[in-house]
């Protein structure tokens, strides 16, 4: 019986789920657009434009997913992790740009105000939208986190934002109904505007971190730090401790000092035993050690309780 490959798993548990992302995000949009038309609410067109944005994500995300698994080629021999953030910032600048579509039907409204038709409809309409996407954003958000796929965690990030419209604009407009102040409606349409232009910032700015080869955060660092302690009996020293992270790879490179007198194969057998713990405990690791002789080390000689410099 033929063992299945890990990444093999998990490549066609990331590609499902950005695929269905597409099918989802179809389904809440055609349920959005008939809120608004049954409502004529500028409010609810808002709501519906941004799942138009999730769409178009979604598509770019199951596409730039598709490429980020490919393996090393010769073009590209450190992989092609970097592309699901390309989806990202497309996604981002997608959100900017249905803020700017918002806001200006938000002043076409202004100029050419009516009342809400059946506006409980509506409202029950996108509610049911708003739950299937709720429930979508979590499964999105866990399954990115667990894989480490840029592209998924954006997607949800964003339908979650979506939720939080969609959970303010009926609000809203429940009070619109019930007070009848129809100016809470393109109110309510510039608010959703605001919001998904500062998502669409953060979005794009986390895409940036990554294409600018990020290091890991301050607390895995130091957990990668006390893997190589663990590790590295038989050298003198470890330095110039460096990292990045490339979608769902982590790089990782260092320089290990030993004994000038130290043979290959022996220094060797060392950087193989770091290597291969820091593989248990990091998914899709690179590590990359520089061997180097003790007159290079930068801790005073005759220091033992420390490895890192």
């Amino acid at each position: 019986m033929t063992a299945i490959d890990p990444k093999t798993t998990a490549k066609r548990k990331v590609a499902s789920l950005a695929f269905w992302s597409i099918v989802v995000a179809f389904v809440v949009l055609g349920l959005k657009l008939a809120a608004w038309h049954v409502t004529g609410s500028v409010a609810l067109y808002s709501d519906a434009l941004e799942s138009i944005v999730n769409v178009i994500a979604s598509a770019a995300a199951y596409w730039a997913i598709q490429v980020s698994y490919k393996p090393a080629d010769q073009d590209h021999p450190f992989g092609h992790h970097k592309a699901e953030y390309f989806s990202a910032v497309l996604e981002g600048v997608l959100i900017v740009l249905a803020a700017l579509l918002i806001l200006n039907e938000v002043w076409w409204s202004l100029r050419h105000p009516a009342p809400l038709e059946q506006p409980w409809t509506g409202l029950a309409i996108n509610g049911v939208a708003t739950v299937i996407n709720a429930f979508w954003a979590l499964t999105l958000i866990r399954a990115g986190r667990a894989e480490k796929s840029p592209a998924l965690v954006a997607d949800g990030r964003h339908i979650m934002t979506d939720v939080a419209t969609s959970v303010g604009v009926f609000i809203g407009l429940v009070g619109a109904v019930l007070t009848g102040w129809q100016v809470l409606d393109p109110a309510l349409a510039v608010i959703v505007a605001l919001n998904i232009l500062w998502q669409g910032w953060h979005v794009i700015g986390s895409s940036m971190n990554g294409l600018m080869d990020r290091a890991v955060d301050t607390q895995e660092h130091m957990h990668i730090r006390d893997v190589i302690s663990a590790n590295c009996k038989g050298a003198m020293e470890v330095h110039d401790l460096k990292t990045r992270i490339a979608g769902r790879a982590t790089f990782i490179e260092f320089h290990l000092v030993v004994d000038a007198d130290m043979s290959v194969g022996a220094s060797h057998v060392i950087c193989d035993r770091i290597e291969d713990a820091l593989k248990a405990e990091i998914p899709s690791v690179r590590v990359t050690i520089h061997v180097e002789p003790d007159d290079e080390a930068k801790l005073p000689k005759g220091t033992t309780a420390v490895p890192f410099a």
